[in-house]
């Protein structure tokens, strides 16, 4: 610091630190983040370890990972927003309450296959057996959100979740839930009923 004629005046090497230091910290945090958006167009702020759960989005990353080391001297440029556009936001929303869940707190145990169960509580802990108490078309769009983010627990587990629900039901109740409008023929209804027939024999 110098003071000429009345004026202080600061040197550049007292300001340059902390405000540099502010820099650096901003990009670090963009670095551990990544912006995810909905079909609406809301957007997330994601941990990069909560977000690469999904395969899509990994990919994703990656592949900015490998542009950044190419602009490394433009700030911001490690920010991205990965569009999601055939994932609504209130599944969105789910999506990432799960995985944010896998990733920091808990990961969910692997359901086994053949199922020795129709109860979920007994398959994996509690709270992934809570997450699925959810309306039936939320259930469906979970799963479909799964399967285009290639969420393989979450795909798993909102497909058990599918298998427990539909047990037991006939085929006009299953005509119903899944919307289909043209009518199975007899043989078609059998071979169905033995393809599931795995579920009706868990007890």
């Amino acid at each position: 610091m110098e003071k000429e004629n009345g004026t202080i005046k600061l040197n550049e090497s007292t300001t340059s630190g902390p405000r540099n230091s502010n820099i650096s910290n901003s990009r670090s945090r963009r670095k551990e983040q990544r912006i995810i958006v909905s079909k609406e167009g809301d957007v997330h702020e994601v941990p990069i370890a909560v977000a690469k759960m999904s395969t899509l989005v990994a990919t994703t990353i990656d592949d900015d990972v490998d542009d950044d080391d190419d602009d490394d001297d433009e700030e911001g440029s490690n920010v991205r927003e990965i569009p999601l556009p055939n994932v609504k936001d209130v599944v969105l929303q789910k999506v990432i309450e799960y995985c944010t869940h896998y990733a920091t707190q808990e990961a969910m145990t692997t359901i086994q296959t053949p199922l020795k169960s129709s109860r979920i509580e007994e398959m994996v802990q509690p709270w992934y057996a809570d997450f699925v108490q959810v309306e039936q078309n939320l259930l469906f769009e979970l799963v479909t959100a799964a399967n285009f983010m290639d969420i393989k627990p979450l795909l798993d587990l909102t497909c058990l979740a599918v298998a427990v629900l539909i047990k037991g039901k006939q085929a006009g109740e299953l005509r119903a839930m899944f919307n289909i409008s043209n009518e199975f023929t007899p043989e078609e209804e059998a071979q169905v009923r033995e393809e599931n027939k795995w579920i009706e024999n868990q007890d």
